[in-house]
């Protein structure tokens, strides 16, 4: 497993984040759920699609929870980040090391075919149907295209994932994953119970999904450049609510000051984005105050979704250093000067 070093200055920050009200959501989650295991208070439809939206609705919050573990900085101790990730991994179908390792890459080169996390959208080989049809299927699917697309950096040939420690910690989790999943699904068909497991457990998911790939499109689809501040979608709400959903997720809704921060504390981040909008003025950072208008900007990249090269960016330079883990600042130690060069 690998681990991510983080300075004093770094460790202090991430111990000054008081977390824990952030995990208020998740006795919300606890009751959604009971709800609609006792179809409280009726059977009545209305009643059981608002649970279904509220379960599901936490469920992208968990999202936000094992990124922020991948990350390790989810409170002041890196193996309650590791094992907390590791359960909700298993959950999720996405292994704790599968995620946290095709993430680093994601963030060190951002929009780029060595970008695994956003393909097939950041791969040049990849055909603009291939790309619209996976993109349709995502919406729907996501459940089962998001397990797949990560699964990729370990199972693919031409994969960078090479180290044996870690190619064997994530060859347990899979089989670990596997595991739980044949006990729960074993003992469900055994007490007869799916009617149940479906109510529950599989309808909330699946509409989480649909939620996460609308985030997930919402902060990358149709991005063109290899600046981490310039090549996500970063939101700064000013509304009570968008605030609100802000902060149950971790605040990753500040996308591009995490992207070029990957070791930041989340609530220095909106701090970081005001101080580069301040020093540059002229530059245009896609910054929006609400979250419906960050979406309204990607809907139209439905059609040609596409990162980097499949947007029409130059082929990226060579990076300043091949990295294997979460830096501090991406901007100065990862990406190439004339990758960070306006045009």
């Amino acid at each position: 497993m690998s681990l991510t070093e983080f300075t004093q200055e770094e460790v202090a920050a991430i111990q000054e984040n008081s977390t824990w009200p952030r995990f208020l959501i998740w006795p919300v989650n606890f009751f959604a759920l009971l709800a609609l295991a006792t179809q409280w208070p009726m059977e009545h439809w209305a009643f059981q699609v608002g649970w279904t939206l509220i379960a599901a609705y936490t469920f992208l919050c968990f999202e936000s929870c094992f990124h922020e573990c991948s990350h390790q900085t989810l409170c002041g101790s890196r193996a309650v980040s590791v094992w907390i990730g590791r359960i909700i991994g298993t959950l999720s179908l996405v292994p704790y090391s599968t995620y946290r390792e095709s993430h680093i890459r994601h963030h060190a080169y951002l929009n780029k075919p060595t970008d695994w996390e956003l393909w097939p959208y950041s791969d040049p080989d990849t055909s603009l149907w291939f790309r619209r049809i996976f993109c349709w299927l995502e919406f729907p699917l996501g459940m089962f295209t998001t397990p797949y697309a990560y699964g990729r950096l370990f199972f693919h040939k031409t994969s960078p994932l090479t180290e044996a420690g870690i190619r064997r910690t994530i060859r347990t989790e899979y089989i670990l994953m596997f595991v739980v999943w044949g006990t729960v699904l074993g003992a469900v068909t055994w007490f007869g119970q799916w009617e149940l497991f479906i109510r529950v457990w599989l309808i909330p998911h699946w509409v989480a999904s649909v939620f996460q790939t609308f985030r997930k499109f919402t902060e990358h689809l149709g991005m063109v450049s290899y600046d981490p501040l310039l090549g996500a979608r970063t939101v700064m709400g000013t509304s009570l609510l968008t605030k609100i959903a802000c902060y149950f997720n971790f605040d990753i809704f500040l996308h591009g000051p995490h992207h070029r921060h990957p070791r930041a504390s989340t609530n220095l981040l909106c701090s970081r984005m005001t101080d580069y909008q301040q020093q540059h003025p002229e530059i245009a950072y896609p910054v929006f105050a609400t979250y419906r208008s960050a979406i309204w900007d990607m809907l139209p990249k439905v059609w040609s979704p596409g990162v980097g090269m499949n947007m029409g960016a130059p082929a990226p330079h060579d990076e300043r250093q091949q990295v294997t883990n979460f830096v501090a600042d991406v901007s100065k130690e990862v990406v190439s000067d004339e990758d960070l060069a306006k045009e």
